[in-house]
């Protein structure tokens, strides 16, 4: 039995990995870039660890632990170190609730949860996918966008950009939900056309590293958000800093400090704007030793009224259809732990259509 996995971010290579361990089907995993991991992005540049996406997950969230287990790197979870989070109100940096500072930023967990605080990877997020795609290896093919999608009888036909193709038993489709939304309307789903509709927010990382004698004061905490009040004619374009180097072990080398600015889509350099932000704020002395910035035109999902009864209402489409499931953020949570949750229940299923 052969089923193919369309895209290889953490959600695409958690259902891979769900169905490899589940035995008897062959695993193809299709990907239109030239990486594993989608947003997932770990650098590491001159002895420091950048995340160009996610940097962590929720201490209360098992998914990435007991993934981690079976990979084989359960012992390289750390905990977060540095804890408290500050407002900069325009003049000042003054502490805020935990729980509130998430709020600002639009993360959907619990105040509760945020006060747990986080966990993330020794080596950066990319830890794991890292691992997944080594474990994987034999089953992944970059390069190779899927363009369409035809059903031929109790199979299906996945067309590739460029002209090749896969016959397959079952599909699961770990793509963002515009790319989904159009591959399932070309085979009548109903609500498709809705999923496509999910708006991903664009927005831009900066990190910066910089020696910790050009820090005039003490860096108090994990980071800060910034409060768009009255105060401002537009919204700011630095809407967060985390204090990496404090956030998680092992993120810079002794003596030296990383940050991570968090800005709205901007045409300026968002480097020289994350510099001068933060060096205002945070009064910092001379240029940072290097920036990278890393740009998501198709950031986070938000999700649109009536998202949860949509998503229902496709899957319940889907079950009348050959073995074909849907994945990822786009749908059941945008965080790293509910995209892992959410391709392994996806492989679930279609492992247990096919067996039937």
């Amino acid at each position: 039995m052969k089923v193919a996995v369309v895209g290889a971010g953490i959600a695409g290579l958690a259902a891979a990995w769900e169905l490899q361990r589940s035995g008897g089907i062959d695993v193809t995993v299709l990907e239109a870039e030239r990486r594993a991991g989608g947003v997932i992005v770990t650098e590491r540049p001159d002895g420091f660890i950048v995340e160009g996406g996610p940097d962590g997950f929720l201490v209360s969230e098992p998914e990435l632990p007991a993934l981690a287990e079976e990979l084989g790197i359960g012992q390289h979870v750390v905990r977060q170190e540095a804890r408290g989070t500050a407002v900069w109100t325009g003049t000042a940096l003054e502490p805020i609730e935990e729980g509130r500072a998430a709020h600002l930023l639009g993360i959907d967990a619990s105040s509760a949860d945020v006060k747990a605080g986080f966990r993330s990877f020794a080596n950066g997020m990319g830890e794991p996918v890292a691992a997944l795609a080594g474990r994987l290896a034999g089953s992944l093919r970059f390069a190779q966008g899927v363009a369409g999608l035809v059903r031929h009888g109790p199979r299906w036909h996945v067309a590739i950009t460029g002209g090749s193709a896969h016959d397959v038993d079952g599909v699961i489709l770990a793509v963002p939900a515009y790319s989904a939304g159009r591959l399932l309307e070309s085979v009548g789903v109903t609500y498709a056309r809705e999923l496509a509709e999910v708006v991903y927010v664009p927005s831009i990382t900066v990190s910066l590293a910089y020696r910790a004698d050009q820090m005039e004061s003490r860096l108090e905490g994990a980071g800060f958000v910034v409060y768009h009040g009255a105060q401002h004619a537009a919204p700011p374009t630095l809407r967060a800093c985390t204090f990496a180097s404090q956030k998680f072990p092992g993120r810079a080398p002794a003596g030296h400090v990383l940050l991570r600015a968090y800005l709205a889509s901007t045409d300026d350099d968002p480097s020289q704007l994350a510099h001068t932000e933060l060096a205002r704020i945070l009064s910092i002395r001379g240029d940072p030793l290097w920036s990278r910035v890393f740009y998501w035109n198709r950031g986070l999902p938000r999700y649109l009224a009536h998202h949860a009864e949509h998503v229902a209402a496709v899957r319940r489409r889907l079950s009348r259809l050959p073995p074909l499931a849907i994945a990822g953020a786009g749908y059941d949570g945008a965080g790293v732990s509910a995209c892992v949750r959410s391709g392994r229940a996806a492989a679930v299923l279609i492992a247990q259509a096919m067996a039937h």
